[in-house]
């Protein structure tokens, strides 16, 4: 099998099925030999019955696979340990993918002989959603550079292509990140302390539609707090423990949380168009500040519920 694609997904059917079909309709210029994997992360196995659905329209396998302890590590690693790809390609189940999509990750994988590769993702917001329109797209989208090629960093799991043999292990994904996430960082930065090759394509974009409870800045906020947390865990996941690198980032997001803060603060006054954007920069420096202990928030699995 030359491409395996994964589905996790917890509780989102009408997602996973706008997902999987977008991967059963990819065109295949290339022959590729491709299969479908579904990783139903619900206890209560809410994607089964969406997941037979898909297996039974399919032109090529899909595999189904149940994983009752929810956490995005563990469905992850679940999908990686069912797959048979030397390519595994990771979508999510808020994500539809165009038909060119996978041909393009793959011929820029090869093209630029790297071990993993990363793709624009581009927001699809419904027409009633007006307040705070602009920060909520740029938000739940993914960009980078305008034509494909090396990059010097990573991104996170969902559409993405990587390289089986350039995995540090058979369940690369860290565990202790089930409910919190980041799990797709600790791996990226694990693989490029290895010396892993990253690549951009440019043109293997996908869609990406948030759900309803996420527009809003109450999960936003939180969440750009998490992701300022990244930088800082991930010193602190080092072995041996990389303080000054804690110390450095600990420093920056103060500073980024008091400058911003203070800012956010004079543009909701004047309610300022960018005045979320602002308040967006400030949590992510808090979170380089609280990044451990009783301050790690849960999105994933039963945290999710």
């Amino acid at each position: 099998m030359d491409v395996s694609v994964i589905i996790p997904t917890f509780r989102r059917p009408d997602g996973l099925r706008l997902a999987a079909e977008s991967v059963l309709a990819q065109a295949n210029p290339c022959g590729l030999k491709v299969e479908l994997v579904i990783v139903d992360n619900d206890p209560a196995g809410s994607g089964l019955t969406t997941a037979q659905a898909v297996a039974k329209s399919a032109a090529f396998p899909v595999k189904i696979v149940p994983m009752p302890e929810p956490g995005v590590a563990n469905a992850r690693n679940a999908g990686l340990e069912a797959a048979s790809g030397e390519l595994i390609a990771f979508l999510d189940d808020d994500e539809e993918a165009p038909a060119t999509w996978l041909c393009e990750l793959v011929g820029t994988l090869r093209f630029y002989e790297a071990d993993a590769v990363f793709g624009p993702v581009r927001t699809r917001l419904p027409d009633s959603l007006t307040h705070h329109r602009d920060y909520y797209r740029e938000f739940f989208a993914r960009s980078g550079p305008e034509e494909s090629g090396h990059i010097d960093h990573y991104f996170g799991c969902g559409n993405s292509l990587i390289r089986r043999a350039a995995l540090p292990s058979a369940q690369p994904f860290d565990t202790s990140r089930n409910t919190i996430g980041g799990e797709d960082d600790l791996l990226f930065a694990q693989m490029q302390s290895a010396g892993a090759v990253f690549a951009w394509s440019a043109e293997a974009w996908v869609w990406e539609d948030p759900l309803e409870q996420r527009t809003t800045l109450d999960y936003t906020l939180k969440r750009a707090f998490a992701y300022g947390q990244g930088p800082s865990a991930a010193c602190a996941s080092n072995r041996p423990v990389n303080l000054p690198g804690i110390v450095f980032w600990m420093v920056i997001g103060a500073g980024q949380a008091v400058v911003y803060g203070a800012l956010a603060g004079v543009l909701w006054l004047v309610r300022a168009p960018n005045r979320a954007h602002m308040l967006d920069k400030a949590a992510r420096g808090l979170g380089k500040v609280f990044w451990g202990g009783p301050f790690k928030l849960g999105f994933y699995g039963t945290a999710a519920s």
